[in-house]
């Protein structure tokens, strides 16, 4: 697809063991590859929701009676489906990180390819962008934002070096931002540091680990009995998430067991950790990290 070629397309949708006459959700519509996979499979009683923040996301849009398209971020799932008088779904899949569109267009802000305003949200409307963690987040803030979300070595020397630039003159565009990180970017280097820094400003910007919490938490109370969760994930950060409420129920910590020693979880795992092969890599190289976990609620 020109917008989005989708990631373990068939994978993703087999893991969903789709009933024809089921409701679904893809919380993460895009270019709508996965959407229309599901909706091949579908019966004429299906039905399908899908939810996009991203106004391109719109053009997109499926016209099929079975469907209806959101613009929405994912976090208010349950609000969202409730409005259009769904209590309980038989799977939901998720698409996690950046679509190829929103990396090719370059006013976006999300690649390192291009000279753009520093910008990196997923939606227009949302007021935090990477100008104003770059220009205004305070120097801790900043090292917070590097080291956790960017796992960058040089996460403090960066942050300062940022806040005593911004002094002299805001930085507004990725190329500023980059003179004056200069000396962080060795030759051979400079490029994975640069997608590092880049994936933490967006992480913050746009919020994806709580946004990915708060959607994991209500994925139990959305889920019918056999219901199966379908999730791609792009980096350690939230395939830890994913992985551990899989296990747990909790993003930390253990279950509480009961005097018999039993603990209660939401989810059964079905299968191990699936990866793209080699040759979907090679026809796609943004698969190249992507980790697809299934899950059947109990």
């Amino acid at each position: 697809m020109m917008y989005h070629n989708p990631v373990l397309l068939k994978e993703t949708v087999d893991g969903l063991h789709i009933k024809e006459n089921g409701v679904y959700v893809d919380v993460t519509f895009g270019g709508g590859g996965h959407s229309r996979e599901i909706l091949n499979r579908l019966g004429p009683d299906g039905k399908l929701f899908a939810f996009d923040q991203d106004e391109d996301a719109l053009k997109n849009t499926i016209d099929d009676a079975r469907f209806t398209l959101i613009h929405e971020n994912f976090r208010f799932i349950k609000r969202y489906l409730r409005f259009y008088g769904v209590k309980k779904v038989d799977g939901i899949l998720g698409d996690f990180g950046v679509s190829s569109h929103q990396f090719d267009e370059a006013d976006r802000g999300f690649s390192i390819r291009f000279d753009a305003d520093l910008d990196m949200r997923m939606s227009q409307r949302n007021a935090l962008s990477a100008y104003t963690v770059v220009n205004e987040y305070d120097e801790d803030d900043l090292r917070k934002v590097f080291s956790l979300y960017g796992e960058l070595k040089s996460a403090k020397a960066m942050a300062k070096t940022i806040v005593e630039a911004r002094t002299v003159e805001t930085i507004q565009t990725s190329t500023q931002l980059k003179q004056v990180l200069k000396r962080f970017l060795p030759k051979f280097k400079d490029q994975k540091i640069l997608a590092q820094m880049y994936q933490a400003i967006r992480i913050e910007v746009n919020q994806e680990i709580e946004v990915l919490e708060e959607f994991l938490l209500q994925t139990p109370e959305i889920l019918d009995a056999g219901g199966r969760l379908s999730l791609i994930s792009y980096h350690s950060l939230e395939d830890r998430l994913v992985k551990r409420f899989i296990r747990n129920g909790m993003f930390e910590g253990e279950p509480i067991k009961d005097f018999y020693g039993n603990v209660s979880v939401p989810f059964k795992k079905v299968g191990g950790l699936i990866i793209p092969s080699a040759n979907e890599i090679k026809e796609n190289n943004r698969a190249r990290s992507a980790k697809l976990r299934i899950a059947e609620r109990i």
